[in-house]
């Protein structure tokens, strides 16, 4: 009796699971234009990467300037205030937040003193060049202190930072397999964030990074096996958020592009993963 119990149980969470997933991608596929990804049905690898760079390609080009006034609609709080990821505390109350316009920086002496734009893949690795100086998709609304604290170092995890932020970002040396330069590890609830956005730079600019400096982290537009398999990692465990689909939809109605590992995140594990996803995404 106890044995089949545990089995109908077993069954009863099976079935939950399968009804969320199929919910999950039911949802994700609605929020796209018909038809956005049908070049990309069948593919994996290199092919997969290549057809999803010729759908996300040649996107609308904003000025800098013109970064100020997209943050209000990519990058907002239900309250109105700043989403800035290098403060927030998911599901906790951050120790301070920004209003647009008026916390803009400016000078800054101290973390909480003002908001800049904060390139995620930062622009030294492809020489401060358009268009991938004033992609969205890359480029978030951050505290100006910690975003000079993280300067272009790579993103990674550190078990002894040198310096923490008052949200419990870090900044030290890089406990992850692979690498051992400095990090900076932004809070578990963004990681997910953080890697979708690489995956997408890999893909938007793939054989367009000719000349760029690359990092430690990536060559071009490319990430290196540690990050890749890091930020596989980041990507399984903190899954696509709402936050990160209404982005997705606000830079779209702006540059004319899309993420496309927001709207079907399997399809990291068919570039770079065993390449087994369901072909139903």
């Amino acid at each position: 009796d106890n044995c089949r119990e545990i089995e109908m149980r077993a069954a009863r969470i099976i079935t939950v699971w399968l009804l969320f997933r199929a919910l999950f991608q039911l949802t994700a596929a609605l929020s796209q234009p018909a038809g956005y990804y049908s070049g990309a049905e069948g593919k994996t690898g290199t092919e997969l990467q290549q057809a999803l760079h010729d759908i996300i390609d040649n996107h609308t080009i904003l000025s800098y300037s013109d970064l100020w006034t997209a943050f209000q609609s990519t990058d907002k709080k239900s309250d109105g205030t700043v989403w800035d990821m290098y403060s927030d505390i998911p599901g906790g109350t951050p120790a301070y937040v920004y209003q647009f316009i008026t916390g803009q920086c400016g000078n800054y002496d101290s973390e909480g003193d003002c908001y800049n734009r904060e390139h995620s893949f930062p622009k030294s690795w492809f020489n401060d060049l358009e268009p991938m100086y004033t992609d969205l998709f890359h480029i978030y609304p951050t505290d100006g202190w910690v975003n000079n604290k993280r300067g272009n170092y790579p993103f990674g995890v550190t078990s002894a930072p040198s310096w923490t932020s008052i949200n419990g970002s870090r900044l030290g040396t890089s406990s992850y397999s692979g690498y051992t330069g400095m990090v900076f590890e932004p809070l578990n609830g963004y990681k997910g964030d953080f890697a979708r956005t690489y995956f997408y730079m890999s893909v938007r600019y793939y054989n367009e990074d000719s000349g760029w400096p690359g990092s430690d982290m990536v060559t071009g537009s490319q990430l290196k096996e540690w990050a890749r398999r890091m930020l596989m990692e980041w990507h399984n465990s903190d899954p696509v958020s709402q936050k990160e689909r209404d982005r997705n939809e606000a830079v779209y109605a702006l540059q004319g592009n899309r993420n496309p590992f927001i709207d079907n995140p399997l399809f990291a594990e068919k570039i770079w993963g065993s390449q087994t996803g369901d072909e139903n995404v």
